[in-house]
């Protein structure tokens, strides 16, 4: 396919374009950063007409895509003031949906976050493993334009019952170089209970997406995309007593198995996460 992808020079997106180009797809990213050259296009995604403008073609670059992969984003809370947060992410978001839509792209896969399951957890969640069952807790203005931007989804695949719009909910992403830090983690339980001590491998969130792009059917949903295991060599039913000792655990916890159920994405795309901190150190 020709997939273009959004914030294609962030964390996550350059390991994703990285990827799904070895994969042997076409792909163009969107970013208003980068570097110049083929496969890239600045853009500003809260411009309505350059994001149609950038999808539909430009220059000798490309004659439209197939496919969308969304993942610019002002990308967690308190990085820039609420109200920034709130009118470039929700705008930018409906920006490419919008204009994908009206372009005829039927295949659109985008970032979501684990944070519309109730992070940091200062409120508990209603049980462990956490799942994509109960209703969005958002806690955050970020985390709330997170559960409207699905919401919009669900209406959108209404409208347009031939659209496939997947919602990908991230745990923090992570590359190599940042696991020397996390035998650090063990020191303090509740250092890393605010998403209950998940993480995902940048290469299994570029992998979800190559997934979810094969995949996913007309229509909407939601899933959580996490490492196959915690950030911590403590084992879970210790650090579950010690954080949230009323909290209702549901099934066996495992050793270190991710408390961020990805059973979901097992079972519907095919997700397998291959990357573990445990293997580079």
């Amino acid at each position: 396919m020709r997939i273009a992808v959004t914030g294609s020079s962030g964390k996550l997106g350059a390991v994703v374009v990285r990827e799904l180009r070895a994969g042997g797809h076409e792909v163009i990213g969107f970013d208003q950063h980068g570097t110049r050259g083929p496969g890239f296009v600045q853009v500003d995604l809260a411009d309505y007409g350059q994001v149609v403008d950038a999808l539909q073609a430009v220059g000798d670059q490309h004659d439209g895509v197939d496919a969308l992969v969304h993942l610019a984003a002002v990308p967690a809370p308190g990085i820039r003031p609420d109200i920034a947060t709130f009118h470039n992410n929700i705008a930018s978001t409906f920006n490419v949906f919008w204009a994908a839509i009206r372009l005829g792209v039927t295949r659109i896969v985008y970032a979501s976050s684990e944070t519309v399951l109730g992070l940091p957890f200062d409120v508990p969640p209603p049980y462990i493993p956490v799942d994509e069952e109960y209703p969005a807790r958002p806690e955050s203005v970020y985390s709330l334009v997170k559960h409207l931007e699905e919401t919009m989804a669900i209406e959108l695949v209404r409208w347009h019952p031939e659209v496939s719009i997947t919602a990908l909910r991230f745990s923090n992403v992570m590359v190599p170089a940042d696991y020397a830090e996390f035998p650090s983690f063990d020191a303090d339980a509740r250092a890393r209970k605010w998403n209950l001590w998940g993480y995902i491998d940048a290469r299994d969130g570029a992998q979800a997406i190559a997934r979810a792009l094969d995949a996913a059917p007309a229509g909407f949903d939601r899933f959580i995309i996490a490492a196959a295991d915690t950030v911590m060599s403590r084992p879970n039913d210790e650090l579950v007593a010690e954080v949230f000792p009323d909290v209702e655990v549901r099934g066996a916890l495992g050793e270190h198995t991710t408390l961020l159920s990805i059973d979901k994405a097992r079972r519907l795309l095919g997700f397998d996460p291959q990357h573990s901190w445990r293997d580079g150190l």
